[in-house]
C-alpha cells in the first residue's frame, strides 16, 4: 500500500513539474534559469548600467556610467559622451538610430564616415528653455522621440523639439503600448496626450508612493509597481492593491523597475535583493539574487528582448537571464553542503549525497507555491563521503564511506558496515538479491521478512576494489576499477563464493588496465576506454573496438561514463563534458551536446550522477549543487528558433599598424581600400545571446574557391589582396543544427596609382605615341637595314672578289714558287754537276801528277826534275784555277743567294778558303771531294773543318754541316 501511494505521489510530482513546461513560454519554479554574468572586467567600462535597449539588428546598447556601451554577442565597444557624462537613458528606433540622454544633454548616435558618431539635439530646444538636469527616460512613439527629465518632457519630431512642462516635478515617464504615463509629484498620475498632460481618475490614492513601474495587465488594465507600497492594479477608473505574495518582498527590498516577460510574467528589480518574477495571479515564480547567480543585488535597469532574454543592468555589472531555459540551477554559493556526488528525489524530498554527508530538503513547498527556495539540512549521523543514492523497491539505499544505509525520512538505518558502498543493483539472475561493489570486493543483500533490504554476506574469494559492477546474459559478474583493471567472476549457486575469477589486460586486447569501465547499453555489456568503446568476444577471449558506437559518437567515443536516460536514451560523459544520445532510431545515433556546454567541468569527474525524475525532466548533480533539465522546454525552444543574421562588425587595416576602416560593415556603405593597405581583418558576430555553441563559416568571392570549415573564430584576416571587388559571405550555426541566413559584405580594393583610370588613360596615350614613334623608328630602321644589307652585300662581294684575287695570286705565287723551286733544283743540279766536274777534273789532274812520276824516257830513265816540275806546275795551275772557283761561286750564289751574305754578315773574319769550305759543306760534299776541290789532303780538310767550327762558334753538340745547311 505504501509503494502504491508513493507511485501516485511520484506521478503527481511529475505532472506538476511538467505542467510548467508544456508551453515554451512557461518559467519553471525549481532552481533558477541560467544567468550569464558580464562583469566590468569583460566590458571594460563603468560599474553602473542605467538603461538597456536593443536595435533592429540585434545589437545591445547600455547606458553606462562612462558612456554608451554596445554589445553584439562577441565584442564590446564603449563610446564617450561629449563631456564624458553618465548615460542615464538609451532607446532605439526602427531606422537604427540610437538615442541617449545624460546630464544637460540628449541626442542620437548614427554611423557617419563609417564610425558611430554622436549628434546633439540640445541646440534645437526653443529659447528661453534650457536643459539643466538629467534625462532619465527615452521612448519612441511612432515618429516621435520623447526625452524626459525630472522637470521637463522634450518631444522630438521632424527635426524640431517641443517642450512640455508639468505643474511640479516629474518622477518617471512610463510607456505602456501607445500610452505614456508620468507621475507628477504631489499631483498623481498623468497621461501625456499630444502636448498635454491629462490627470488619471483615481490616481490620487498613489500619492507619495513613488511609481517606478507601469506594465500592461489583463483586461486592458495596468499593474503599477511602487517603491515602498508594492503592486497595484489600475483598471482605468480605480486603483486597488494587488494580492500577491511578492508584495512583502518588494516593499522590504524596494522595487526599482519592472518589465513584462513572455506575455504572462512580470519581472521586478529591487534595490536591495535582486529581482523577482511573478505570474499574472501574483504567484512568485522565481527569485534571483546574488546568492543564486547575479553579480549584484541592486537592479538599476531591466530589459526583455525578443529572444526570451531578461537583461539586468546592475549597480556593478550586467547580467543576462535565460527565460524559459531548459536548464535550471541550484548552486550552493554559501558552501552549505559541499561537492555533490549523487542526488535523488524520493517521497517529496530531494536528497543530495555530498562529500560532507547526506542532505535533504522538501521538494514541493507546503503552501503549494510553485516557487521553491530549498532548505537543505544534514541528516543526522550521515557525516562523511556519500557515494551513491539509489531507490530500489521503494527503499532509499545510501552507499556511504562508512557502510550502507537505508534512508527513512530524515533517519539513517545502517544495513551494512562494510566500507565504501560504490554501486548497488539487483541481480538479474535473482531479483530477490542485491549485489554491491565496495572498497574490498562484493556484497550481497537480501530482503527480510518485512520486505526490507538487509546485509546477507560478503562474496568470498574476491577482495579487489569494485567501482563498477555489471552482469552479462550468462550471469557472470564483470567488475572494474579505474586503477586495478577488469575482472569477470562466476559465482557459486548460493552466491557466497567466486568460483572462477578471470583478469583481463593488454593480452586480451585491452588498451591498458587503466580507466576501463563497464556499462549496460540496450542489454549489451560494453567497456569504455580512452581509445574508444570495446566489446568482449567469448569465443576468442578478446576485446575488440565497438565501431557501431565509436564511429558515430564524434568526440564522445572516449566517454568514461554512460548513464541510462530512459526510452533508449543515454547520457555519455567524456571527462567532464556531457551529451544526451538517442538510440531510438535503428541505425541512427542522435547526439545533443551543445546545450550542455555550460556544465562542462562542473560535474564531479568519475562520479557523475544524473537522475530521471520523469520522462521529460532530469536532475543533474554538479560539484556545487544540481541542475534541472527539462527536455520539453528544449524541444519547444528548438522548434521556434529563428537565428538573426550575422553582423559584419569592425573592418580593420592590419597592413603595418592597426586602424579601423569601419565600425559597421553591415551598414551597406561602399568600402574602398587603397591598394597599398590591402591587408584587412573582418570581424563578425551573431547577435544571439542565449547559451549556445556558435560556429561560423565564411567565403570571400574573388579570393577563395569554397566555403571555409565551420569554426568558432569571429575574425578573419585577408592579406595581399589584389585589386578588384570582393564579396564576403558569412553565416552562423548553433547547436550543429540551425543555420542562419547568409550575410553579404562587398568591398573594393582600389588599383595602385599606376593602375588607376587616369594612369590607364595616360598609358593609352603613351601607347599611341609609342606606336606612332615606333612605326617611324621601324621605317627608319628598315631603311637603315636595307642600306646596311646593300652595303653588306657589296662588302661581301668585294670580299669575295678580293679572296678570289688572293686565291689567284696565291696560285700564281705557288706556280712561281714551284717554278723557282724547279729552277733552284735545276741550278742545284748544275752546281752539283759543276762541282762534280771540278772534282773529276782535279782528281784527273792529280792522277796525271801521280802518273808523271812514273814516266821514263826511251832509255828507261825517269824524267828529269825540271821537266817534272814544269809539268807539275801546269797541273797545279789547272787545279788551282780561280776561274773554276769563280764559276762555282757564281752558280752557288744563284742557287743560294743569301748564303754568303748571311755568312759574311755574321762572321766577317772568314777568309776565301773558309768561304769555299762553307759552300762545300752546305752542299753536303764528302771530305774526299772537298780535299780534291781544295787540293789538300783529307787531314787538311779535317783541320780546316776544326778551325772553321771555332770561327763559326758552332756548339759542340751541333754538326757543322747541319749548321751551315740551316743558314
Amino acid at each position: 500500500m505504501k509503494n502504491k501511494s508513493f507511485k501516485y505521489l511520484l506521478v503527481f510530482l511529475a505532472f506538476l513539474l511538467s505542467t510548467t513546461s508544456l508551453l515554451a513560454s512557461d518559467i519553471q519554479s525549481i532552481g533558477v534559469p541560467y544567468v550569464q554574468n558580464y562583469p566590468k572586467s569583460s566590458y571594460l567600462s563603468g560599474n553602473q548600467n542605467w538603461s538597456i535597449a536593443k536595435d533592429k539588428n540585434g545589437l545591445m546598447y547600455f547606458g553606462n556610467a562612462e558612456g554608451l556601451l554596445t554589445y553584439d554577442g562577441k565584442y564590446w565597444q564603449q563610446y564617450k559622451m561629449p563631456n564624458r557624462q553618465i548615460v542615464r537613458a538609451v532607446a532605439t528606433d526602427a531606422n537604427g538610430m540610437i538615442y541617449t540622454g545624460s546630464f544637460g544633454e540628449f541626442g542620437y548616435w548614427s554611423y557617419q564616415n563609417k564610425h558611430l558618431t554622436y549628434t546633439s539635439l540640445v541646440n534645437l530646444i526653443p529659447k528661453p528653455n534650457k536643459i539643466t538636469d538629467e534625462i532619465w527616460k527615452i521612448y519612441v512613439v511612432g515618429k516621435k522621440i520623447i526625452f524626459q527629465s525630472f522637470s521637463t518632457i522634450y518631444s522630438y519630431e521632424n527635426k524640431k523639439i517641443s517642450v512640455i512642462k508639468a505643474p511640479s516635478a516629474f518622477l518617471f515617464l512610463h510607456q505602456v503600448g501607445s500610452h505614456l504615463f508620468a507621475e507628477v509629484l504631489g499631483k498623481g498620475l498623468f497621461e501625456l496626450q499630444g502636448k498635454n498632460l491629462v490627470p488619471l481618475v483615481g490616481s490620487e490614492t498613489l500619492l507619495k508612493t513613488g511609481i517606478l513601474s507601469i506594465l500592461p495587465y489583463k483586461n486592458n488594465s495596468f499593474i503599477i509597481g511602487t517603491s515602498k507600497n508594492g503592486l497595484f492594479i489600475y483598471d482605468g477608473q480605480t486603483i486597488s492593491p494587488m494580492v500577491s505574495a511578492a508584495n512583502s518582498f518588494l516593499k522590504t527590498y524596494q522595487l526599482n523597475n519592472g518589465v513584462k516577460i513572455l506575455n504572462k510574467y512580470y519581472a521586478y528589480g529591487t534595490i536591495l535583493n535582486g529581482l523577482i518574477i511573478i505570474d499574472e495571479d501574483g504567484n512568485v515564480v522565481q527569485r534571483i539574487n546574488k546568492s543564486s547567480g547575479l553579480q549584484n543585488n541592486t537592479i538599476l535597469s531591466l530589459y526583455a528582448d525578443n529572444e526570451q532574454n531578461l537583461w539586468a543592468g546592475l549597480d556593478n555589472g550586467i547580467d543576462r537571464i535565460e527565460l524559459n531555459s531548459p536548464l535550471y540551477f541550484y548552486f550552493d554559493k554559501a558552501g552549505q553542503f559541499g561537492t555533490v556526488y549523487s542526488s535523488l528525489i524520493v517521497k517529496n524530498k530531494i536528497y543530495l549525497g555530498t562529500n560532507q554527508g547526506l542532505f535533504a530538503s522538501p521538494w514541493l513547498p507546503e503552501n503549494g507555491n510553485l516557487f521553491n527556495s530549498f532548505d537543505f539540512k544534514l541528516i543526522p549521523n550521515s557525516q562523511g563521503q556519500v557515494w551513491e543514492l539509489n531507490e530500489i523497491d521503494g527503499q532509499l539505499i545510501c552507499g556511504h564511506n562508512d557502510g550502507t544505509f537505508n534512508i527513512v525520512g530524515d533517519r539513517m538505518e545502517r544495513i551494512s558496515s562494510i566500507s565504501g558502498g560504490w554501486t548497488i543493483k539487483k541481480l538479474n539472475s535473482n531479483p530477490n538479491f542485491l549485489i554491491q561493489g565496495t572498497y574490498n570486493g562484493l556484497v550481497i543483500f537480501a530482503k527480510d521478512a518485512a520486505g526490507n533490504w538487509k546485509f546477507s554476506h560478503k562474496i568470498l574469494g574476491f577482495d579487489a576494489p569494485s567501482r563498477y559492477v555489471e552482469q552479462d546474459t550468462k550471469g557472470d559478474i564483470w567488475i572494474s576499477h579505474a586503477y586495478k583493471g577488469l575482472y569477470k567472476l562466476t559465482l557459486s549457486a548460493d552466491l557466497k563464493r567466486a568460483t572462477n575469477i578471470k583478469y583481463y589486460d593488454e593480452k586480451n586486447g585491452l588498451p591498458g588496465n587503466y580507466n576501463i569501465n563497464i556499462f549496460n547499453v540496450e542489454n549489451k555489456i560494453i567497456f569504455s576506454s580512452d581509445s574508444g568503446f570495446l566489446v568482449y568476444d567469448e569465443i576468442s577471449n578478446r576485446f575488440t573496438k565497438y565501431d557501431v558506437l565509436n564511429k558515430n559518437l564524434g568526440s564522445f567515443y572516449s566517454s568514461n561514463k554512460i548513464i541510462n536516460a530512459g526510452l533508449k536514451k543515454y547520457w555519455f560523459i567524456n571527462h567532464g563534458k556531457m551529451s544526451l544520445v538517442n538510440l531510438s532510431e535503428p541505425g541512427k545515433i542522435l547526439i545533443d551536446s551543445n546545450r550542455f556546454s555550460i556544465l562542462d567541468g562542473r560535474m564531479v569527474q568519475y562520479y557523475e550522477n544524473i537522475s530521471q525524475i520523469s520522462s521529460k525532466i532530469y536532475l543533474i548533480s554538479v560539484d556545487d549543487g544540481f541542475v534541472i533539465y527539462n527536455t520539453t522546454n528544449a524541444e519547444n525552444k528548438q522548434e521556434k528558433l529563428k537565428l538573426p543574421s550575422v553582423l559584419i562588425r569592425k573592418i580593420e587595416d592590419i597592413t603595418d599598424t592597426y586602424s579601423t576602416i569601419t565600425e559597421n560593415g553591415s551598414s551597406g556603405e561602399t568600402i574602398e581600400i587603397p591598394f597599398s593597405r590591402n591587408n584587412i581583418r573582418i570581424s563578425f558576430s551573431l547577435p544571439y545571446y542565449r547559451q549556445s555553441k556558435i560556429k561560423f563559416q565564411y567565403y570571400l568571392e574573388g579570393y577563395s574557391k569554397q566555403w571555409s570549415d565551420w569554426s568558432s573564430a569571429t575574425q578573419k584576416d585577408f592579406t595581399n589582396l589584389s585589386r578588384g571587388t570582393y564579396t564576403f559571405k558569412v553565416r552562423a550555426k548553433i547547436n550543429e543544427e540551425t543555420i542562419s541566413d547568409t550575410t553579404v559584405f562587398e568591398f573594393t580594393v582600389l588599383p595602385p596609382w599606376y593602375g588607376s583610370n587616369w594612369a590607364i588613360v595616360f598609358y593609352a596615350l603613351v601607347g599611341v605615341v609609342t606606336l606612332i614613334a615606333g612605326k617611324r623608328i621601324y621605317e627608319a630602321k628598315l631603311n637603315r637595314d636595307q642600306q646596311s644589307i646593300s652595303q653588306k652585300l657589296q662588302l661581301e662581294k668585294e670580299e669575295f672578289l678580293k679572296k678570289e684575287a688572293e686565291a689567284t695570286e696565291k696560285q700564281i705565287i705557288k706556280i712561281q714558287t714551284e717554278k723557282l723551286q724547279a729552277e733552284l733544283a735545276g741550278k742545284n743540279r748544275e752546281l752539283a754537276n759543276s762541282a762534280m766536274s771540278l772534282v773529276y777534273k782535279n782528281e784527273l789532274l792529280q792522277k796525271l801528277s801521280e802518273e808523271m812520276t812514273k814516266l821514263k824516257d826511251e832509255n828507261g830513265k825517269k824524267l828529269s826534275e825540271d821537266q817534272l816540275r814544269k809539268i807539275q806546275k801546269v797541273i797545279d795551275d789547272g787545279m788551282n784555277d780561280e776561274r773554276d772557283w769563280n764559276l762555282f761561286e757564281s752558280s752557288f750564289n744563284e742557287a743560294h743567294e743569301s748564303f754568303f751574305k748571311k755568312l759574311k754578315a755574321n762572321h766577317p773574319d772568314l777568309v776565301p778558303n773558309d768561304l769555299k769550305l762553307c759552300a762545300y759543306l752546305h752542299m753536303n760534299m764528302s771530305s774526299k771531294e772537298m780535299a780534291s776541290l781544295l787540293n789538300i789532303s783529307l787531314r787538311g780538310v779535317e783541320i780546316r773543318r776544326y778551325r772553321l767550327r771555332k770561327k763559326l762558334e758552332v756548339p759542340h753538340d751541333k754538326n757543322l754541316t747541319e749548321f751551315l745547311m740551316e743558314l
